[in-house]
């Protein structure tokens, strides 16, 4: 049974470890996230969700630009990819659900606003607030110094990401030594490649192995490639993998670390377009969500708790800059 066609997230296995911190078709591979047996963690994932909803606060929606306020809808982009338990599909194969889109709609909602999303393929996020396409992204957008120049952040959630291996094997991840050699996924354009090439270069300039790194888009690729044994493990979100780890029951997290890097807490933000006028609104909202319980049962729901903020900040310190 594959993760859409199911009728409910099996979640429990991510809260209980504490680990929590991309595909719309009938691909034969997404049955491999949910095998038949697994337990039934009580979460809706059927079209009709019963959504967590907020009301318009005054204070955050005066924060809004009049233009926006007029039209009455906030845009907003979101990556087409299936990852669950932040963005997939519904049991219905075209309604989307995900813990993203429940804070997006609470944000909205708090701003006064009808939420109007368009989801659309990673790199089609930026270009979408280049434009002014989207009045906002939510779509696990890590704060990064480089993206500071362009883009404005109101951070809602704790970003950790995870390395993911078949079950058994016997090694784990802390420091750029323990992936020498070894071949690793992520997906491009991502801070974890980063984070991996910035390891890689490490190895080489302690004269070990580079890190093989190999380059999957959507998660039901990575897990037939841990599967079939082409690599030997894939770094993504910590929720991504947990859930994949959870409901497959044929791999394990063996590292985990801060999508920053380092010694820093990544964050994953509301993004907008530098100066648009809405980060303030963006993070009042946040605020407010956080203050009246709406965020924190949105998080339980779906096994992040673990992530959680007690506030939002606005443009705080990112990934820094990939030294050349």
């Amino acid at each position: 049974m594959s993760v859409r066609r199911g009728t409910t997230l099996a979640l429990a296995t991510l809260t209980a470890t504490g680990l929590l911190t991309a595909c719309g078709t009938s691909d034969p591979a997404a049955d491999l996230a949910a095998p038949k047996g697994h337990q039934d963690g009580g979460v809706n994932i059927g079209p009709d969700q019963d959504r967590i909803r907020g009301k318009k606060v005054q204070a955050a929606a005066d924060l809004v630009p009049e233009a926006i306020r007029k039209r009455g809808t906030l845009r907003i982009g979101a990556s087409a990819d299936a990852s669950p338990p932040l963005g997939f599909y519904a049991t219905d194969d075209k309604t989307r659900i995900g813990s993203e889109i429940d804070i997006a709609t609470l944000v909205a909602d708090t701003l006064g606003l009808k939420p109007q999303f368009e989801e659309v393929s990673w790199e089609n996020l930026f270009v979408g607030l280049d434009s002014s396409k989207f009045d906002a992204v939510l779509s696990n957008v890590t704060v990064t110094e480089e993206r500071k120049e362009k883009y404005d952040f109101a951070t809602y959630r704790l970003d950790n990401i995870a390395f993911e291996a078949e079950k058994g094997s016997g090694w784990t991840v802390k420091e750029p030594a323990d992936v020498a050699g070894k071949t690793i996924s992520v997906s491009s354009g991502t801070n974890q490649e980063k984070i991996l090439v910035e390891w890689s270069e490490e190895n080489v300039k302690a004269g070990r192995e580079p890190v093989d790194i190999t380059y999957f888009q959507k998660d039901t690729d990575y897990y037939l490639a841990l599967q079939s044994g082409r690599i030997d493990a894939h770094l993504g979100p910590s929720p991504t993998a947990a859930y994949h780890v959870a409901t497959a029951g044929q791999s394990e997290i063996i590292g985990q670390l801060s999508g920053a890097g380092g010694d820093l807490q990544g964050k994953i933000a509301v993004t907008t377009r530098k100066d648009s006028g809405l980060v303030k609104a963006y993070a009042a909202a946040i605020d407010h969500i956080v203050r009246d319980g709406s965020y924190g049962k949105v998080l339980k729901r779906w096994g992040l708790s673990g992530e959680a903020v007690e506030k939002s900040e606005i443009n705080p310190p990112g990934l820094p800059k990939t030294k050349s």
